[in-house]
């Protein structure tokens, strides 16, 4: 089966059993939409390693970044702001974990802002590597690893060759399942297949934003975990290729099959046969085994066109 997602990255190459070419032409075009949302759109905020302590800010008295804030320019100042960002958004995810409820609804309004604007700090990163080292060596060493994991993604899947082809697809964005239900279904693949939640919620992000595109690819990739129907025939456990909780269950099959979880590189190489595939799943991975805290940041991006 193959994955093709968020933004349409990844593709499954084979039906019956995975093998290690892959088929790439049925990639390129999903990995299309991947660059436009990433790059086109002001999004979420992630966060990922353990962080120090610090003190939540005061609701009441925080002023939370609005959309379209300017940026600093200064690599002491964006680090200044990154760091402070980080640290409000870890504490609303806090509260929104301790006095909200993940299962129902969307992230509220101050994890939505916080992240947003932490997105756009890694978005210009991303896209200025002198700009980035300058940046992550003026952060605090606790924060590093996850700014420099968070900024290397995202040049991974931009280096998908097909991003840069043909003619901008037509995005359709619906609602994503709240998550902690999107959590529940991950836990529950894992125990009947033995793959880390955090890997399945990873490729979900990467494939779909959580299933808020609803795209089909080039290739005929479908779903929240973005399958091609053939794969999906053979990994899908009858299932429908659209319902998240039974694309995360089929991907969690076919990343068994495909090596998952004693390697899980081989695993996603089948998923999508692209290194720079394989090293951004694997990067967002760990900064949310590091701290789960990164999956309700990177769940509050919004894709907007």
């Amino acid at each position: 089966m193959r994955a093709s997602g968020v933004f349409g990255a990844g593709t499954q190459t084979r039906v019956v059993r995975p093998t290690a070419a892959g088929d790439a032409r049925r990639w390129l075009g999903a990995a299309a939409l991947l660059a436009l949302v990433l790059a086109g759109v002001v999004l979420v905020a992630t966060s990922g390693g353990p962080r120090p302590p610090r003190p939540a800010p005061n609701r009441k008295t925080a002023t939370l970044p609005r959309p379209g804030t300017p940026l600093p320019r200064d690599p002491r100042a964006l680090a200044g702001a990154l760091a402070s960002t980080t640290a409000a958004l870890d504490a609303a995810i806090d509260r929104w974990r301790a006095g909200g409820d993940p299962a129902r609804g969307g992230p509220p309004r101050d994890v939505s802002l916080l992240a947003r604007f932490e997105q756009r700090v890694y978005l210009r990163l991303g896209r200025r590597p002198a700009l980035a080292r300058a940046t992550l060596a003026r952060l605090p060493r606790a924060l590093r690893p996850a700014a420099r994991d968070n900024v290397q993604a995202r040049r991974e899947l931009a280096r998908i060759t097909s991003v840069h082809r043909g003619p901008p697809p037509k995005i359709r964005i619906g609602r994503a399942e709240p998550a902690d239900v999107l959590r529940r279904d991950y836990d529950a693949a894992h125990r009947r297949f033995g793959v880390d939640p955090a890997l399945l919620a990873a490729v979900n992000f990467v494939e779909s934003a959580f299933g808020r595109l609803r795209n089909r690819s080039v290739s005929g990739a479908q779903g929240p975990m973005q399958f091609i129907p053939a794969t999906w025939r053979a990994y899908g456990l009858g299932g429908d290729i659209r319902d998240p909780h039974d694309a995360i269950l089929g991907a969690a099959n076919y990343l068994n099959a495909s090596g998952a979880p004693a390697d899980e590189r081989r695993a996603l190489f089948h998923y999508n046969p692209s290194p720079s595939y394989v090293s951004a799943i694997s990067r967002y991975a760990r900064r949310i085994r590091a701290d789960w805290r990164a999956f309700y940041a990177y769940y509050a991006w919004r894709p907007t066109i």
